[in-house]
């Protein structure tokens, strides 16, 4: 199914689940109308959201068991992207998707951003098949895009041909639910570019290219980490990579600053928050580049 954007199945699972509370995760953005950096943001969307601390199974399975009765659904991440590139264990993951099925709820993976780390996702990565999975961002190539897609026992509630015997249907009409421009493009680049095979070359050049920058970090004596998956990771003021959103928030928020200031004062780019993301184009040469920008900004950091 597509749409404008991905959270929207939040409202179709209020209207057939019959249900109104949703699990998310502490440092989570599921979309701009589903933010969880500090608890719930005032913008959010108006569902009944119970937050969970991400990699702690023992609390979340008590969350989930606990609000059973009424849970709609547990929406999941299998690594916080904004929330600083923190990645789920297979075990954490494992276990709160037992525990949703076991307490009759859905599990939605949001792999908006994380999708591009294999054909079928970093949650099958995981040992875990969701239910219903989000899609976004990337795929739309900077166009408005959102899909989402699932079990078909779910989505047959959007079937609205007439020999339908459900007694509840669903509408999924909309101006930008059809943008022909931006899936005709991902369906281009899915089918041509970034076909499964370059997804799983690109995550493992991701996953080499991270523990170079970790070895950099290392040699430098700095309090300073980094965390990923793939193709995406993030660097952190902080002396080894954090787990959960607590820990992002330990951060030393003035050598943060003074990091992505020096990285960009030598001419690369990350997002203040230490976000970096490899793209297809990026070069060998490139990425040496930035591991010497790295190291040298570090080295002018020693004493600060």
């Amino acid at each position: 199914m597509f749409c404008t954007k991905p959270y929207n199945v939040g409202n179709f699972l209020r209207a057939v689940a019959k249900k109104i509370h949703f699990t998310d995760f502490t440092g989570g953005r599921t979309g701009g109308l589903l933010y969880f950096s500090s608890g719930s943001a005032p913008w959010n969307a108006p569902y009944d959201f119970v937050l969970a601390p991400f990699n702690d199974s023992t609390a979340t399975c008590a969350l989930i068991t606990e609000h059973g009765p009424a849970l709609a659904a547990v929406v999941m991440e299998p690594m916080l992207g904004s929330g600083g590139c923190v990645p789920a264990d297979a075990a954490f993951a494992q276990q709160v998707f037992s525990a949703t099925h076991a307490a009759g709820a859905v599990f939605i993976a949001d792999e908006v951003m994380t999708s591009r780390h294999g054909a079928s996702g970093m949650f099958h990565l995981l040992g875990v098949k969701p239910d219903i999975t989000t899609f976004g961002k990337y795929i739309g190539g900077g166009f408005s895009f959102g899909a989402f897609g699932g079990r078909s026992e779910l989505l047959d509630f959007y079937d609205t041909s007439p020999e339908t015997a459900r007694t509840t249907v669903l509408s999924h009409a909309g101006t930008f639910n059809n943008n022909v421009a931006s899936m005709t493009a991902g369906c281009v680049v899915l089918r041509e570019v970034f076909t499964a095979d370059t997804a799983v070359a690109h995550t493992a050049r991701g996953d080499d290219f991270r523990k170079s920058v970790a070895a950099v970090l290392a040699r430098s004596g700095l309090p300073v980490s980094v965390s990923g998956f793939g193709s995406m990771m993030s660097l952190h003021t902080l002396a080894t990579a954090p787990r959960n959103a607590y820990e992002v928030a330990q951060r030393d928020s003035v050598l943060q600053e003074l990091l992505y200031l020096g990285l960009l004062e030598r001419g690369v780019y990350s997002a203040s928050r230490g976000m970096m993301n490899l793209n297809l184009p990026h070069t060998d040469d490139q990425l040496a580049e930035v591991l010497a920008a790295l190291t040298d900004t570090l080295t002018s950091l020693r004493g600060v």
